[in-house]
């Protein structure tokens, strides 16, 4: 008779909340797909729990709604520029350095296309649902430049004493550009390559920044 291995409650436990992460994760990616290819407003929740191979159930343990996983995407997006930009543009010793990197980051994010796409989606939703706006507009808020990307502080931080230094508009003005420069780089990627992409960000960046280009 084959004896059953005993787990440790807090291995059990352990173990569990590995899989609840690895459940949502995979959600999260089929949400990104399927917004990007069909849209929010027409994606299903049975689409999105299909395509990552987990039933309805195992959706509503992880969200309350299409909304709530909306939201989610972009919110790990968010985690993720955090942790890689914090070591990118700190590990740079001039301004001039770190206006390059950031150009450079931002440029590789302007040619992601799922990412252009989920951001123009959350951005019409937005528009078509004025009674959302609120909530759409608090996460909004935290995904603009100077919130989801603090590093930039730092750099408005150097160049406060001789001037103003940027305004919260100047960030919205950054996010503004980025997404029209993206648009247009994937709708013509001959006519905006991604060398001119990187240098209109730079040139933003600078402006901005009111630091020298090259």
């Amino acid at each position: 008779m084959t004896r059953k291995k005993y787990i440790e409650p807090s291995d059990a436990n352990l173990h569990k909340q590995k899989r609840a992460m690895l459940t949502r994760q995979e959600l999260l990616r089929s949400a990104r797909k399927i917004f990007a290819s069909d849209g929010f407003e027409h994606a299903r929740i049975e689409d999105i729990a299909s395509k990552a191979g987990k039933t309805r159930g195992a959706f509503y343990d992880n969200f309350k709604d299409k909304e709530d996983v909306f939201f989610a995407i972009f919110e790990e997006d968010i985690g993720r520029d955090l942790a890689e930009l914090g070591p990118l543009l700190l590990g740079l010793p001039t301004l001039e350095q770190r206006t390059e990197a950031l150009a450079e980051y931002l440029s590789e994010l302007g040619k992601d296309r799922q990412r252009i796409l989920l951001s123009f989606e959350f951005k019409l939703y937005a528009i078509r649902h004025p009674r959302r706006r609120k909530r759409l507009a608090d996460l909004h808020a935290a995904m603009r430049l100077r919130s989801s990307i603090p590093e930039l502080n730092r750099l408005f931080q150097q160049v406060a004493a001789e001037n103003a230094g940027p305004q919260i508009g100047d960030c919205t003005a950054i996010c503004g550009i980025l997404e029209g420069l993206a648009l247009n780089h994937l709708f013509d990627p001959d006519a905006l390559d991604n060398r001119e992409l990187t240098r209109y960000l730079k040139l933003c960046l600078c402006e901005a920044l009111n630091c020298v280009s090259d």
